[in-house]
């Protein structure tokens, strides 16, 4: 057997804990919730859009300032931001003719921070 075997089986003793086990069953997730979750992170996947979201949680910023950020064109900007309005991770806000936009809440800034700083410590 190798270390990783031993890391799946439990001890041929090993008779579970059924009552943890029963408690965590009851307290899971529900389906939706952990479906828009995982909505959520699929979103987070993506490089453009992790660029995109950053550039957000610095100031608001028209689609015409993002493509310049971005170094991307209109369409390939607006697509993005219409994806991540649809998940609620970024807002709109129209001046005008302009529209600016905006991460949703501080929620979306908290968890792209925190995940920035997982990856960056060491």
């Amino acid at each position: 057997m190798n270390s990783e075997t031993e890391a799946l089986d439990c001890e041929p003793a090993c008779h579970g804990s059924d009552q943890e086990i029963e408690r965590i069953k009851s307290s899971l997730v529900e389906d939706s919730i952990a479906y828009k979750m995982s909505e959520l992170f699929k979103a987070l996947g993506d490089p453009t859009r992790i660029k995109l979201i950053y550039a957000l949680a610095q100031k608001e910023l028209c689609v015409h300032d993002l493509t310049q950020v971005l170094n991307m064109g209109q369409s390939a900007v607006s697509h993005q931001l219409r994806y991540l309005r649809n998940l609620r991770i970024v807002k709109r806000r129209k001046e005008g003719k302009t529209v600016f936009y905006s991460l949703d809440d501080n929620h979306v800034e908290q968890i792209f921070l925190q995940t920035h700083q997982h990856i960056s410590h060491q």
